[in-house]
């Protein structure tokens, strides 16, 4: 399959969504795999169109009776989702080729059949279900957070310039649903490149007024083994990201800094 191209490398889209209403069908092709160490298989499946779906939609469809193309009764598809708004970034799947969300992947904007697939820079769990996480574990690498001493109230935080916290805004929006490493031709499934989503957290975090002083531990962790010495620009995140996210200019900011780091320490300074 073609992790960032707008169709499927299995040549899975002849039908047309042009059809008309009264004998379309919607029709999926599902990449199923029932376990971590089982070997994936194709299901088809087929029911009747109708307006204002999308492929998480469909999905629920397909569980309320779950037979194949043939009539064959099958398990249901397993996938995850959560919010069904683009918030969460649970649903993530390749989608006719291009890894996306399921709850924004409209039926009626898709080539037939539709092709869902697993991201394949992940474990996969069962059908569509991955494990990311190494994308949990790398967030707390990077401690991406802010930490307060203790859990009581410490008055108003620094004030910060409203230009700075709508680009620290933008950057907030990142999901961790595992686009972007999905993309990255840097990264395999056994691999420890950590991803621009991490970098970019840094970025966020290390920007923060209160935040700010855990930079340099930050900074060190993108410093070792599938640090920001692995990303080759490729900047495929970047195209791929559902929010938009200035990824390349997250890796340059965040690049620069480890480089100074780094001297600052070879330099005693």
């Amino acid at each position: 399959m073609s992790d960032n191209a707008g169709h499927s490398s299995n040549g899975h889209h002849a039908g047309s969504v042009g059809a008309s209403s009264g004998s379309r069908k919607i029709r999926v092709k599902v990449r199923r795999q029932d376990g971590p160490d089982t070997l994936p298989y194709w299901q088809e499946f087929e029911l009747p169109y109708a307006p204002g779906h999308n492929v998480l939609s469909v999905l629920m469809e397909i569980r309320k009776n779950p037979v194949d193309i043939t009539g064959t009764p099958v398990e249901p598809v397993v996938w995850e989702s959560n919010c069904l708004e683009e918030v969460c970034g649970a649903c993530s799947m390749v989608i006719n080729g291009r890894a996306r969300q399921g709850c924004t992947a409209l039926i009626d904007k898709l080539e037939q059949p539709i092709v869902l697939e697993p991201m394949n820079k992940f474990p996969v769990l069962r059908d569509l279900a991955v494990d990311r996480t190494r994308m949990f574990d790398n967030l707390k690498r990077v401690k991406a957070w802010v930490a307060i001493d203790g859990s009581y109230a410490l008055g108003p935080g620094p004030k910060q310039d409203p230009a700075e916290a709508l680009e620290r805004y933008k950057m907030s929006t990142c999901m961790s649903c595992g686009v972007c490493l999905q993309v990255c031709p840097q990264v395999s499934v056994d691999n420890s490149f950590v991803g621009a989503a991490i970098i970019n957290q840094v970025r966020l975090f290390n920007s923060h007024p209160t935040g700010a002083y855990q930079s340099g531990e930050r900074l060190d962790a993108l410093m070792g083994e599938g640090g920001i010495a692995d990303c080759g620009n490729a900047q495929n995140c970047v195209q791929a990201c559902p929010k938009k996210i200035p990824l390349s200019e997250s890796i340059a900011e965040v690049g620069f800094d480890v480089t100074k780091r780094a001297l600052r320490k070879f330099l005693g300074a």
